[in-house]
């Protein structure tokens, strides 16, 4: 006798399906800030967009709505890590260890100053990539050939996860010039770059996302490798090594160990 039968002969009422629409709402309701997280990468996707081809509403709001949306992720993802909220100097040290905190900072720098495209770039290609994962989650509760395009979507996402994150570091790395030059124009100030510079040097001892510091060292692999190279004037080398160890001097120390 099959165990799903009763001892009466009769067979026992089959459970619910463990996917389809009600599983979804199921799984929403268990995970409410996750989801969250996912509407709000949406948002920073759909914002991006609508600021770079201005469909609903102006271009100019759609910048800064971005990264409104941005700030509301990383502000969600502090909470997860961080929910207990304490006013000491080893709580501050723990919150700009965090990824989501160097990111909500990164919001804050360019909110008050005029529309550069190459910002939404790390933020809206971040969103891209994290929204990727959880929506194939959710496509999986609906049945698993639900939404096959979706799924093909996301899967060239995920195989190209490795080159986004690299592509991020780069955006971040390059921003710093493009901010310098802003600054003659008028479209970046002092304290713009200053706080830009503190955001690099935690970009770059970053304990789970260690990109932005291999970038800078495959920078540094090719800028020395030119520099060597015999066909390069003496001036521009002496110029290369100057620069090169000026910025090693500025990088910050490490942290190894995660806590």
């Amino acid at each position: 006798m099959s165990e799903n039968e009763n001892t009466n002969g009769g067979e026992t009422p089959q459970a619910p399906s463990a996917n389809g629409f009600n599983a979804l709402k199921a799984h929403i309701a268990r995970n409410k800030i996750d989801f969250g997280l996912w509407c709000t990468r949406l948002a920073t996707i759909v914002f991006t967009f609508n600021y770079i081809i201005p469909i609903f509403g102006s271009g100019y709001n759609m910048y800064y709505k971005a990264l409104l949306a941005n700030s509301a992720t990383s502000a969600l993802r502090l909470h997860q890590r961080l929910p207990q909220v304490q006013l000491s100097r080893e709580f501050l040290g723990k919150l700009f260890l965090e990824d989501s905190a160097h990111y909500l900072l990164y919001s804050m720098i360019f909110f008050y100053s005029p529309p550069v495209t190459w910002v939404l770039l790390p933020v809206f290609l971040f969103a891209l990539l994290h929204i990727a994962s959880y929506a194939l989650t959710m496509i999986e509760l609906l049945g698993s050939n639900a939404l096959g395009l979706l799924r093909m979507g996301i899967g060239i996402v995920e195989v190209q996860s490795v080159n986004l994150l690299r592509t991020i570091a780069f955006s971040e790395i390059f921003l710093f010039p493009m901010l310098i030059l802003s600054l003659f124009s008028g479209r970046a100030t002092l304290m713009t770059l200053f706080v830009y510079y503190r955001f690099l040097t935690l970009r770059y001892s970053s304990r789970r996302n260690p990109y932005t510091r291999n970038t800078f060292g495959e920078l540094r692999f090719l800028v020395e490798s030119y520099a060597q190279n015999p066909s390069c004037p003496a001036a521009i080398r002496n110029l290369v090594s100057k620069m090169v160890a000026f910025i090693s001097r500025l990088a910050p120390p490490i942290i190894t160990t995660e806590q």
